[in-house]
């Protein structure tokens, strides 16, 4: 039996938010007692998971159920207060429009500098940066002027080829193909369906029912924080479908 390449045991995540009748340190104080200053919301709640090397796992689910906090958690941004995570090899991941991306440095100066952080060096970082700035379609002008001046869709196209520029180990998406003209959207899951046949493990948060047709092996459907689903495509998709009856 192979190894899981990430594993989730019994993972549970809270949020904790302030009272919207705490707005100050005097409130605090003068209703120190009677009332509690947080309110915590739970966002996953005893996820278990195992995804096998290899294989690309579509996360379904309606907004706020806990899509985006299962990648972060699998990503190590975010902290588990129960359970377990483990993950094996390199992880890339592209978890919100623009992540990692510095707006006050130009685009030229954003690739170089995640190249570098990415271990990429010597010759070999002017081949990578040349093929970032083919598949991105920027030109060499945009590239030129701060990052802070582009468009949201300018910043999901520069972010999305820095990120695919090497084959990691896992690649985790999180809703980034939502942003864009149709022809980038369409180059972006070509080249996800050719990282996918080279054997790179993928965790793709979408509610496009048709993306995940064509990208996934195997889905999940969360509901209040708890995988309500796991198992083939195609029935996923109509249990996350069902949510919305």
């Amino acid at each position: 039996m192979r190894t899981p390449q990430i594993e989730l045991r019994n993972v549970g995540v809270h949020y904790y938010t302030f009272d919207q009748g705490i707005n100050s340190i005097k409130d605090y104080v003068m209703k120190f007692g009677f009332t509690r200053p947080f309110a915590r919301r739970k966002v996953l709640d005893g996820v278990d998971l195992q995804v096998l090397p290899g294989e690309v796992l579509g996360i379904l689910g309606r907004n706020g159920t806990g899509k985006s906090s299962l990648l972060r958690c699998v990503a190590g941004i975010l902290r588990s207060y129960t359970g377990t995570v483990e993950v094996r090899g390199s992880i890339a991941p592209m978890l919100a429009i623009g992540s990692g991306i510095e707006m006050e440095l130009t685009g030229i100066e954003n690739i170089k500098l995640i190249c570098s952080l990415m271990g990429t060096g010597g010759a070999d970082i002017e081949r990578t940066i040349d093929g970032i700035i083919a598949f991105s379609e920027l030109s060499r002008e945009d590239l030129q002027r701060q990052v802070k001046t582009y468009s949201t869709g300018m910043i999901s196209r520069l972010s999305f080829s820095i990120a695919i520029a090497k084959v990691p180990d896992i690649l985790l998406i999180d809703e980034v193909l939502a942003v864009g003209d149709a022809g980038f959207q369409r180059k972006c899951l070509d080249r996800i369906t050719a990282i996918k046949e080279s054997g790179c493990t993928i965790l793709f948060v979408s509610h496009g029912a048709d993306d995940v047709r064509r990208i996934c092996t195997r889905a999940i459907c969360l509901d209040q924080g708890r995988i309500v689903f796991d198992g083939e495509v195609e029935p996923a998709i109509q249990r996350y479908e069902q949510l919305f009856v």
